[in-house]
């Protein structure tokens, strides 16, 4: 399975999708941009999800925007876990 979507966080409120495109598209081919959103009200969350185009591109991206600074504020990126691999973790004392 090829992992080529990113999870970064710490952006800026008022960060658009472009923007986040725009931060990412030195590292290789973005597939697409989405910051997240508060369902009720539509404001920024503070992260978001990019997807590039290979795997050997999400990886650059990581090595070379992990710990960067945009807007004033550190970036944290890396792999995104899927959503079904975290469904199936257990915590705690699981026997």
């Amino acid at each position: 399975m090829q992992n080529n979507k990113i999870f970064v966080r710490n952006l800026a409120f008022s960060t658009t999708d472009g923007e986040l495109s725009g931060i990412f598209a030195s590292c290789g081919e973005v597939v697409s941009a989405k910051m997240a959103t508060d369902r009720d009200t539509g404001r920024s969350r503070g992260f978001g999800f990019v997807q590039m185009n290979t795997q050997e591109e999400a990886q650059n991206a990581i090595l070379n925007l992990d710990n960067s600074q945009h807007n004033g504020r550190t970036l944290y990126v890396a792999i995104s876990e899927s959503r079904e691999r975290k469904q199936n973790t257990t915590y705690g004392n699981s026997w």
